[in-house]
């Protein structure tokens, strides 16, 4: 009898110990809420992590168009159950955002949201974060893309360059000198813009670009850039300036200056910022999207990205809260969609 005992008493003891082992796993499991690794269900079920930890870095600090843009990341970031947290350069300088990068690498957040001030300057850091298993989502301005995942564009950047020459061309008769008031010379959205601006160009053989000047989105220096570009080229005739310190600052000189009215000016800017200079008719019309919809749009996408329902690859689609569902384009551009014409007619329907 005694031999037939010991085998379901062994049995017995290895059940226990079974079951054992199996509280201490469920004991050991991560909480419901709370943490990076948690969510309300699981990623391959469709949704989004809670607790990511994000960071968001501009091409400068102080940048009224920046502030707005990161401020819609942040927006997002909120409904998204993260953190997040905003850390830009002073300058907007070429290598200004390396150090910013490699700091924010050592706090080991699972997102970072970059406008990028020069494509190549931060690539190697770039690189080196996703080599630590950050998600690297360029926003605004790309970088080299195998140095992110996904580069959220405001609009196409053929449509943004040439739409600016088509409103310059409407303002000025299709013909003149005209000239281009960029921010920096390496910055990669102003040199894309600029580009499709020299084809558009092909299709108006009267206007003539006479000079790409830089205000490196410094607004004093923009503004001195105006008063040497109308005193170099006496008969120049409009402007553009694809970038909102530039284009305020270029209108703030003219509005005072005797080439009012004389010298067309349009690029892109913010409604608040150019709303005066439209009513007082310095600016017939200019351009913009909503900057805070690029933010937020970003901060989602690199939720995706985080929680593993996407990888950046063409044709990945992924919800993004307000804005509806966006799908992953060719090289991981996500596209916000096309920019809003601000006039005298329509700007103060809008607030940002």
């Amino acid at each position: 009898m005694e031999r037939i005992r010991t085998p379901w008493a062994v049995i017995v003891a290895l059940l226990a110990l079974t079951l054992a082992f199996a509280a201490c796993g469920d004991d050991d499991e991560e909480p419901t809420a709370g943490g990076a690794n948690t969510t309300a269900a699981a990623a391959g079920d469709g949704e989004i992590k809670r607790g990511l930890k994000f960071v968001s870095m501009p091409k400068q600090l102080g940048n009224p168009y920046e502030e707005i843009e990161h401020g819609g990341f942040e927006e997002a970031v909120k409904e998204l159950g993260g953190t997040h947290e905003l850390v830009g350069p002073t300058d907007a300088s070429a290598s200004s955002q390396v150090p910013l990068i490699n700091s924010t690498i050592q706090k080991r957040p699972d997102v970072l949201g970059i406008a990028g001030n020069d494509p190549n300057a931060v690539a190697p850091a770039l690189r080196n974060a996703a080599k630590r298993g950050i998600d690297v989502v360029a926003f605004d301005s790309d970088v080299a893309p195998d140095a992110r995942k996904i580069f959220v564009n405001q609009a196409s950047s053929e449509q943004i360059g040439r739409d600016q020459v088509k409103i310059l061309a409407e303002q000025i008769g299709e013909e003149g000198e005209i000239a281009i008031l960029s921010a920096t010379a390496n910055a990669t959205n102003q040199n894309t813009w600029i580009k499709f601006m020299r084809e558009e160009l092909k299709n108006y053989p009267n206007m003539k670009l006479v000079k790409v000047a830089y205000g490196d989105d410094d607004d004093q220096k923009s503004f001195q850039e105006t008063q040497g570009l109308l005193q170099a080229y006496p008969n120049l005739k409009g402007i553009i300036s694809p970038t909102t310190v530039g284009i305020s600052a270029a209108a703030r000189y003219l509005s005072s200056s005797d080439k009012k009215g004389e010298v067309a000016l349009t690029g892109l800017g913010t409604p608040n910022q150019m709303r005066k200079f439209v009513k007082d008719g310095t600016v017939t019309e200019f351009a913009l999207w909503n900057p805070a919809d690029v933010g937020y749009l970003a901060a989602y996408a690199g939720a995706a990205l985080a929680s593993d329902l996407i990888t950046g690859k063409e044709g990945e689609k992924f919800k993004s809260g307000k804005l509806g569902e966006h799908t992953v384009g060719k090289n991981g551009e996500v596209i916000l969609g096309p920019p809003t014409r601000f006039n005298k007619e329509n700007i103060d329907e809008f607030d940002f």
